[in-house]
């Protein structure tokens, strides 16, 4: 009788948020302990956490941190997921099958097997290449211990005067945090307008809330640089034209993927950086190797590029497929259309799909038309009006991206957009969509169907 035992894989996992322990709790779910060992490694203090809640934790709006953890260290383990904080990998061996992790605390190394590997390594705040972007007082804000680190500053800081350098949706999200804080607020941003994300015109809209709310927006400003005082602590930002005051500095000039170990293996990397996979998030050319995050790079649906977006939301998205392909399972990850929404005090922000400058870049060429409309029918109390932008291929008439800026309401309509692109729809075909009417919720046209019956007519002129 032959009594051996099929010996037991080993999955390993770099990163501990939201890829990460997805994969790993998706693969525990498919197959027990006694078939897969599943070990993770997260350098920091916390894992499966919501790092789109910082600025909210910074803010006030979330007022204890916990909050913030969808599942604890603990409850990971209680799972057979043997998960290690506070280790950072710090080397891949391919021809091996192993990698060497280091205990943060202590120094001590030492190498581990794998069978499967998931590396999820996330993405890092873009720090410049400047004089004093180390100094003190000056926070990048990626994870938990990095929301930490920023209020443990703002509770020993005496002064109130505060610099975000950037104004994406993290600088933007912080700026309002730190006014909520009672500090003085200075934006300086390279670009023409905030949120780059979307096309200039509407982040015209974005930047005149910005002022209401007592923000100070500095355009077309090119920072050079930290001053720091006699303490060596930040005490201004510099630009050519003049400099900031500043006790806090955060940076919010966006992220680049984490893949400093996956370039030093070998791994394939795209033009943004990002580890590049196929469908079911295998690193390419890799059959047992999977990657997923924001230090991935994705297939974006309208332009047929690879790009790189760090939102929690394909985070977890990405865990599912790789824990699903790693336990013995199938599932694909098709692609993204690049979907967003955030806020400035009641306005909110939101986009899908290209923007114009992303449409001239991919060679397509589109009617864009921009309305005005309200949240709720005109006559119902608390109307609110609400501005929508509407890219439309020319002669096909593909909708290829919306942007909307408003007051309630106006955010979540993009999802109807981002159905849309996802399914590949003209604006001529969203004209008849049965989206849901009453005066309390919109007008009988609502602004995205409006948006798209001006864009279909004037498809329908160029022809």
């Amino acid at each position: 009788m032959n009594m051996s035992r099929t010996r037991r894989e080993r999955l390993v996992v770099i990163g501990g948020d939201a890829a990460g322990m997805s994969a790993a709790s998706q693969a525990r779910r498919l197959k027990g302990p006694d078939e897969l060992e599943i070990v993770a490694f997260e350098r920091g203090h916390f894992t499966s956490y919501s790092a789109c809640g910082i600025p909210y934790w910074v803010g006030g709006d979330v007022t204890d941190r916990d909050r913030l953890i969808a599942r604890t260290p603990e409850e990971h383990r209680a799972r057979d997921i043997d998960l290690r904080l506070r280790t950072e990998v710090t080397d891949i061996d391919l021809d091996g099958q192993r990698v060497r992790a280091r205990d943060v605390d202590s120094g001590a190394e030492s190498w581990t097997s794998y069978d499967k590997l998931v590396i999820a390594t996330g993405a890092r705040p873009i720090r410049p290449d400047m004089p004093g972007m180390d100094a003190p007082g000056v926070h990048g804000v990626q994870t938990l211990d990095d929301g930490q680190a920023l209020l443990d500053t703002l509770a020993r800081t005496r002064g109130r005067r505060a610099v975000v350098v950037g104004a994406g949706y993290i600088g933007v999200e912080m700026a309002e945090a730190l006014i909520n804080r009672g500090y003085e607020v200075t934006v300086v941003n390279r670009g023409s307008e905030p949120m780059s994300t979307l096309d200039p015109d509407m982040g015209r809209l974005v930047h005149k809330a910005m002022e209401g709310l007592g923000i100070t927006m500095v355009n077309d400003a090119e920072v050079t640089g930290i001053l720091t005082g006699d303490d060596d602590r930040v005490r201004a930002v510099a630009t050519p034209d003049r400099d900031f005051p500043a006790d806090v500095v955060v940076l919010g000039i966006g992220v680049r993927p984490e893949t400093t170990l996956a370039k030093a293996a070998g791994l394939p990397l795209g033009i943004h950086g990002g580890l590049l996979t196929d469908r079911s998030m295998r690193v390419r050319g890799h059959d047992n190797i999977w990657a997923g995050g924001d230090c991935v790079e994705v297939l974006d649906l309208v332009s047929g590029q690879e790009r790189h977006i760090a939102l929690g939301t394909h985070a977890n998205k990405h865990g599912q497929v790789i824990g699903t392909n790693a336990g013995g399972g199938y599932a694909t990850f098709p692609g993204v259309v690049g979907t967003a929404v955030s806020k400035v005090c009641d306005l909110e922000i939101a986009r899908t799909g290209l923007r114009e400058k992303d449409a001239h870049r991919v060679g397509l060429r589109f009617e864009a038309v921009t309305i005005e409309s309200t949240s709720r029918a005109g006559y119902y109390p608390d109307a609110s009006p609400m501005t929508v932008k509407m890219l439309a291929e020319l002669r096909t008439g593909r909708l290829l991206g919306v942007q909307i800026v408003g007051r309630e309401g106006a955010g979540k309509r993009v999802d109807i957009a981002a159905v849309a692109l996802t399914a590949g729809m003209t604006v001529e075909q969203m004209t008849t969509l049965d989206l849901g009417y009453a005066p309390p919720f919109s007008p009988v046209w609502d602004p995205v169907l409006v948006a798209a019956r001006k864009a279909a007519a004037k498809v329908r002129g160029s022809l």
